[in-house]
């Protein structure tokens, strides 16, 4: 995993060093916006302004409101690189929520850290996640993805050996989540 990581850090270093940062009037600001860390304005969400949105949105409805890496994971299903995610070591306490829609998906308490390069959790809130088997890749997985919106926030893995309540490991794209305490 290490040498997968630094090499990541190597080619892409843009990637892997990604902060997204709250500007004076609580917008996000993005090194990966097209204004280059200006303050993106449509930025989904601002630290003021944590309220569940609705979940009923077309393709362009959602382009318009996400960033371009959220759209990417969240409606197309991609994945951060291992290892860039800026909630991966992150460990305060409260409530993750998806960027999607703003809905309450992990308390901050089934956080672990399991060394995978993305956030990990033990559990969702009940009723948060909807799993999907994934065949995708040639490998089969369990997709979870947010019960409110549809939006991919990563895969979940059982029966790894962790020491936590469930024996699972919600493995979480950083991009696809907000943080709130």
């Amino acid at each position: 995993m290490y040498n997968i990581i630094s090499c990541i850090k190597t080619l892409y270093p843009k990637l892997t060093t990604r902060k997204f940062p709250f500007n004076k009037e609580g917008l996000v600001t993005s090194p990966f916006s097209p204004n280059k860390g200006k303050p993106f304005k449509s930025a989904p969400y601002s630290k003021k302004s944590f309220e569940m949105e609705n979940a009923n949105k077309s393709e362009q409805e959602w382009k318009a409101v996400l960033t371009p890496e959220q759209f990417h994971i969240l409606r197309e299903k991609g994945t951060e690189p291992a290892g860039s995610g800026e909630y991966n070591k992150f460990f305060k306490n409260g409530e993750y929520l998806c960027a999607g829609c703003k809905a309450p998906l992990y308390k901050s308490t089934s956080k672990f850290d399991s060394g995978c390069g993305w956030p990990a959790f033990f559990e969702a809130l009940p009723g948060a996640v909807t799993r999907t088997e994934d065949n995708s890749f040639g490998s089969r997985r369990t997709e979870i993805t947010c019960s409110n919106c549809g939006g991919h926030l990563g895969h979940v893995f059982l029966n790894e050996g962790f020491k936590n309540p469930t024996n699972e490991r919600h493995c979480v794209n950083s991009v696809s989540m907000l943080f709130k305490e």
